[in-house]
């Protein structure tokens, strides 16, 4: 065979494709479509075009039902905690015949000062108050160690003072019992009201 010869395939007469196809009929090895529409759905739904999300502060935190349960907890949980601070019910604070109490008692060279810190409540606080208006005038107080049953001790001798609430939205007593304890019995009495609070000192 020379050089100028063309060069054919042994079966050059064999016709191997059908030249009248249409090329819409064909089916192609690979088609995603078609592969998708067999595929799990869990695979379907990570080929699905979806537009960027935009910028939220809050869609991350609740995207998940146990994101969005966990976020809720923490919400109701923030809530009472500053209902029940706002109200008094936590710490030192008591009401007093419409008056807010903050006690204080601190140890200091074998005696106890006693902190009184009144406040009018404000707000939403004031519909909850005992009384339309709060107190104002004197206020006995009587002051006593705590007596553990265990241990057999002498009664102690009770200590009187007194103090004058005002119309001031704010006010601050501070007085020293003569006896060191670590707990302190304490009954405050207006004329119509008399509560009981035990304290103790630091």
């Amino acid at each position: 065979m020379s050089d100028n010869e063309e060069k054919k395939r042994p079966n050059a007469n064999y016709q191997l494709s059908n030249k009248n196809i249409n090329e819409e009929q064909l089916v192609f090895h690979y088609n995603r479509e078609r592969r998708l529409a067999k595929a799990p759905q869990i695979v379907r739904d990570l080929y699905k075009a979806e537009p960027p999300r935009r910028f939220s502060l809050l869609r991350p935190l609740i995207s998940t039902k146990p994101l969005a349960m966990m976020f809720g907890s923490i919400v109701v949980t923030s809530i009472l905690i500053l209902v029940v601070s706002a109200l008094g019910l936590a710490g030192n604070s008591h009401n007093l015949d419409g008056n807010r109490l903050s006690l204080q008692a601190i140890q200091y060279e074998g005696a106890v000062i006693v902190v009184v810190k009144k406040t009018l409540p404000k707000g939403v606080l004031a519909r909850f108050s005992s009384t339309t208006t709060a107190y104002t005038g004197a206020v006995d107080i009587a002051v006593q160690p705590v007596i553990k049953a265990a241990v057999e001790q002498e009664p102690q001798a009770v200590f009187y003072h007194k103090i004058f609430f005002t119309l001031e939205p704010e006010e601050i007593y501070r007085f020293s019992v003569p006896f060191e304890s670590g707990e302190l019995a304490i009954v405050f009495k207006t004329e119509q009201k008399t509560i009981g609070v035990t304290l103790k000192a630091e």
